[in-house]
């Protein structure tokens, strides 16, 4: 199964405030986030996509324990801050594979994947879908109607900080085409 995730912002004790997020502490949202993903990624062989921002700010060690403890083949879409890959302590491995922007066909539909929310995207007037974060949960009515049904923001604050499916994200851009058209 493939899973899609962006802007979990794993040791950023500010983005508990600015977002309102429902967690004590910076511990305590790290840890209810490894178990709420670990509960949806249920194989070492599913594919989860983050869609970037995974850490801000924490060490490439801490990035390293905590990629560990998640569940599944992470890929990872280039985000505003992943300063840990930069620090020879990360160990890339971690990640099946880096890059800025991805895209891959499902059920005959092109999926394409980047960090930031753009108006326009690889088949777009051929009813491809993007998946971004980025914006977490700011602006949201700007977003959704700037950007049509076929986008979907998958920041953990707006999809219950655990990893979305692809079959889920499948039901969601449908759900939204009925309501935009």
């Amino acid at each position: 199964m493939k899973y899609f995730i962006a802007d979990m912002h794993f040791c950023h004790a500010d983005i508990i405030s600015f977002s309102n997020r429902p967690f004590k502490n910076v511990l305590e949202m790290n840890d209810e986030m490894v178990k709420l993903w670990n509960e949806r990624v249920q194989s070492s062989e599913d594919e989860v996509y983050i869609l970037g921002d995974f850490m801000y700010r924490g060490s490439a060690e801490k990035a390293n324990e905590i990629l560990k403890k998640l569940r599944g083949k992470k890929y990872l879409i280039k985000g505003n801050h992943e300063q840990y890959l930069n620090d020879s302590a990360f160990n890339l491995n971690n990640f099946e594979w880096i890059k800025d922007y991805y895209s891959f066909y499902y059920k005959r539909k092109e999926i394409v994947l980047f960090h930031y929310p753009i108006l326009e995207w690889a088949q777009y007037y051929n009813n491809s879908i993007l998946l971004y974060g980025h914006v977490h949960d700011k602006r949201i009515e700007y977003f959704d109607s700037t950007l049509g049904p076929r986008a979907l923001n998958v920041g953990v604050d707006r999809i219950g900080f655990a990893p979305l499916s692809i079959d889920k994200v499948l039901e969601k851009i449908e759900e939204q085409e009925i309501l935009f058209y």
